[in-house]
C-alpha cells in the first residue's frame, strides 16, 4: 500500500508539472497570436488607407479630368 501512495504522489508532481508546462505554452502562444493580430490590423489599416487615398485620386480624376484648366482659367 505503501508503494502505490508513493506512485500516486509521484504522478500528482509530474501532473502538476506538465500542467503548467501547458500553460505556460498557451500563455506565449496566446500573446504570439495577440501580436500578430495587432501588427496584420495595422498592416491592413495602412493597405486600406493607401487604396482609399488612390481611389480618390483616381475619381477626382475622373471627374474632373480638365480641373487644372478650370482652375487656372477662373483665377487668371
Amino acid at each position: 500500500m505503501n508503494n502505490q501512495y508513493i506512485r500516486r504522489e509521484v504522478f500528482c508532481c509530474e501532473t502538476c508539472h506538465e500542467l503548467s508546462f501547458w500553460e505556460k505554452e498557451i500563455r506565449k502562444q496566446t500573446c504570439y497570436r495577440e501580436l500578430e493580430e495587432d501588427q496584420g490590423r495595422s498592416a491592413l489599416g495602412k493597405l486600406r488607407e493607401e487604396w482609399k487615398q488612390r481611389l480618390e485620386k483616381r475619381l477626382r480624376m475622373l471627374d474632373n479630368p480638365d480641373g487644372k484648366e478650370k482652375q487656372t482659367n477662373t483665377v487668371g
